[in-house]
């Protein structure tokens, strides 16, 4: 595998039990080079990732000293990527959930389109819990609203490729998507921007607690979050429709 000088793949880790060994062994297999940012995980996760990254020169482990949320871990991901000369950024979670099989044509399709976002589309086997993908239609419903159905066909699913200097940019000049909120407000406001959507479908695997799963999403706060994250949007949106609808036109 030759090491890519413009993409990586970025990997933010809280807790994520014994899902995260395999988790970046299956990316380094894929890609290289594979970062992880640790985010403040007590779990034993972070001497594991840097253990194994003592002995993989293409693996680059950063641990962060309290738990800031999925957004925060990869803007300090990103803002060392962009130093490093990166471009674009492939995210991915640590519990073993998204396909790492996928990683090299979502690549592909960032090169051939570098200025688009490459969003997956899952396709959700027999475990995915029902609340979790009947919950998903309302905010991708809202997300096609707040950009005028610009093409995102998921607002949740992490397994993304970005380009890295526009996705910075909307997180500092924003002071939210540090937590869950971040898929869901990173599409939309990178739609904003002008930052075109082409997706591709990518499958994704619920692992239950006897399987060694792990899920820290909680349906009261982080639907709460979600709830306030797209009326946030919804003001923002109506303030640009003028500009929105023109580009429509």
């Amino acid at each position: 595998m030759t090491p890519s000088n413009t993409h990586l793949v970025l990997i933010p880790s809280f807790n994520p039990g014994g899902k995260a060994r395999a988790t970046v062994r299956d990316a380094r297999s894929e890609w290289a080079p594979v970062w992880v940012v640790v985010d403040g995980s007590t779990d034993g996760s972070a001497e594991t990732l840097l253990e194994m990254s003592r002995v993989d020169p293409q693996l680059r482990v950063f641990v962060r000293a309290s738990n800031g949320g999925k957004g925060a871990a990869l803007l300090d991901g990103l803002r060392e990527a962009r130093a490093a000369g990166f471009t674009h950024a492939l995210t991915m979670d640590s519990d073993g959930q998204h396909p790492h099989q996928c990683i090299g044509p979502f690549m592909a399709a960032s090169r051939a389109a570098p200025d688009a976002m490459i969003l997956g589309e899952p396709v959700f086997d027999a475990g995915a819990p029902r609340i979790r993908v009947r919950g998903r239609r309302v905010a991708n419903w809202a997300t096609n609203l707040t950009t005028l159905w610009a093409g995102i066909h998921d607002t949740l699913f992490g397994f993304r490729v970005y380009p890295i200097t526009p996705l910075i940019a909307v997180m500092e000049k924003s002071r939210w998507m540090r937590r869950f909120d971040f898929d869901a407000e990173a599409v939309v406001r990178l739609s904003w921007r002008g930052v075109p959507a082409l997706n591709l479908p990518a499958p994704v695997r619920y692992f239950s607690a006897q399987e060694g799963g792990v899920t820290h999403f909680n349906y009261w706060r982080d639907n709460v979050l979600l709830t306030s994250m797209y009326l946030r949007l919804f003001v923002g949106f109506v303030v640009r429709l003028p500009l929105l609808v023109r580009r429509r036109l």
